[in-house]
């Protein structure tokens, strides 16, 4: 997928990062909340590999991703695929 913006989210997982709506700590409990009712409705996709889950994505299909990477460094990731992006036009 040649210049399409697309961020790893841990073990050999990737999104795309204009899908991205938010990125969340999972630590509260509203967004425990939102991770059951995800996955009640079938929209949870838990991409952890059965590691803690430290960050929550949210995208525009109002599907929750699970990660077991932390939300500091998913926008990290996010900003340096921005970066080369602009770098690439």
């Amino acid at each position: 997928m040649a210049g399409v913006p697309i961020i790893s989210i841990g073990f050999n997982n990737m999104v795309l990062t204009q899908k991205i709506v938010a990125i969340i700590n999972p630590n509260s409990l509203p967004m425990r909340k939102l991770k059951e009712e995800a996955r009640q409705r079938g929209k949870l996709i838990d991409a952890t590999e059965g590691k803690k889950t430290r960050s929550i994505i949210i995208t525009e299909s109002d599907h929750i991703i699970l990660s077991a990477i932390q939300p500091e460094t998913l926008a990290q990731r996010i900003k340096g695929s921005s970066d080369n992006e602009i770098q690439e036009q």
